[in-house]
This record gives structure tokens, C-alpha cells and sequence, in this order.
């Protein structure tokens, strides 16, 4: 199983992107988040492989890979509020 759209898939989530932020900016009584993010995950089953695959979107985005205290190794960019966000969690984070 991919965590990765297809391209049918892709194609439904940009529209659905720009669906929300007409539907936002025209209805401003409707409450707004700050900010948002898109995540997406690896499918690698190593995590070594993980981590090769968010270098490889790191490069793809222009952004410089980083890790957190937990293990978590991540990449990511932004649109203004918005976040774009590749994350490898570890094996060991994800037995807990």
C-alpha cells in the first residue's frame, strides 16, 4: 500500500485544495485556521530507506532534512500558513 497519491488521486487532492480556499474566501464567516499542513510518510520498510527517500524529497523541494528528538527525520516547505511536510518515523516510534 502507497502513502503516495497516484496521479488520479493527485489530480483529486489539488482540486479539492483549491475547492477549499474558494469555499474559504467566500465565506468569511466560516472560521479559518491559522495555519495547515500535508504530510506525507515514506513507504520504505527500513528505516535507512526512509530517510534516503526524504533526503530524496528534500533535494526535490529545495529544503535541508532535519531530525527531531524522537527520531522523527522530516523535510519540509511553506506557502505562506500553509506546509508541505515529508516525515520518516522510525520503527522503534512506531511499536510504541
Amino acid at each position: 500500500m502507497s502513502h503516495y497519491a497516484n496521479s488520479a488521486e493527485r489530480l483529486e487532492l489539488i482540486a479539492g485544495l483549491r475547492a477549499l480556499a474558494t469555499f474559504l474566501e467566500e465565506n468569511e464567516d466560516i472560521p479559518a485556521p491559522k495555519w495547515a499542513d500535508v504530510m506525507v510518510f515514506p513507504d520504505q520498510t527500513t528505516d535507512e530507506a526512509a530517510r534516503r527517500e526524504i533526503d530524496h524529497i528534500a533535494a526535490l523541494i529545495d529544503a535541508v532534512a532535519q531530525e527531531g528528538t524522537t527520531g522523527h527525520y522530516w523535510a519540509s516547505c511553506n506557502f505562506g500558513s500553509f506546509e508541505y511536510r515529508a516525515i520518516a518515523i522510525p520503527a522503534k516510534s512506531k511499536e510504541a
